[in-house]
């Protein structure tokens, strides 16, 4: 059983997602980050950089509990555990690990960075804003290029790099892109959105 403490933001929703298509039981306890849970002791003994998601393994390796922090590690963690969404053959599978590093480095980062400044910063800085928003639609068209030679980001099998950048690269509106410049990218949202484990994963804790 999978313990996962969780909100519904791009980085939890990976893991829903995640949970959703292996079909691994979980239970899932929300922490508020608009109420500040993310400090209080008791989920920073989970996750000590006070960042959701995170998640306890009741029954990991050898039968004692896993403890994990990190989206990025606990989506290898769950594809290892399952041997779903990651491939065996060392090429294949490190195609997958360098685009997850694409999304943990710089699509996580950086969409989050050009949603701040463009809707939550307290002030405006039009500097920031164009210099995130910039960055977003330059991080979409490296995706767009390589979605324009492959069905999904690391080959022909949808995988943990798809999982993890699909919540992040939904709505390019909202990053002040316009979806007509990135057509393979808007096919493959459309492709993944479609799924039902990502339409039961995108629904965990807004229902």
């Amino acid at each position: 059983m999978i313990d996962l403490y969780s909100w519904p933001t791009p980085n939890g929703r990976k893991i829903h997602i995640m949970l959703e298509e292996t079909g691994t039981p979980y239970r899932v306890f929300p922490v508020n980050i608009g109420n500040g849970d993310q400090f209080a002791p008791e989920f920073l003994k989970i996750s000590p950089n006070n960042k959701i998601p995170a998640m306890i393994d009741t029954e990991g390796p050898d039968g004692t509990p896993c403890t994990l922090f990190e989206s990025g590690a606990m989506l290898m963690y769950l594809a290892e555990k399952t041997g779903q969404f990651m491939p065996g053959e060392m090429t294949a599978r490190y195609a997958v690990i360098q685009w997850l590093m694409f999304q943990v480095g710089g699509i996580g980062p950086m969409f989050g960075q050009a949603l701040h400044f463009l809707y939550d910063a307290p002030e405006d800085s039009d500097y920031a804003a164009d210099r995130y928003s910039d960055e977003a639609g330059r991080l979409y068209g490296v995706m767009d290029r390589r979605l324009a030679e492959n069905r999904y980001l690391a080959g022909e099998e949808y995988t943990i790099a798809d999982i993890a950048t699909f919540p992040w690269a939904r709505d390019p509106g909202r990053k002040e892109q316009k979806p007509k410049d990135f057509p393979n990218v808007v096919r493959w949202l459309g492709e993944i959105e479609e799924r039902p484990a990502v339409q039961r994963g995108l629904d965990v804790l807004t229902v």
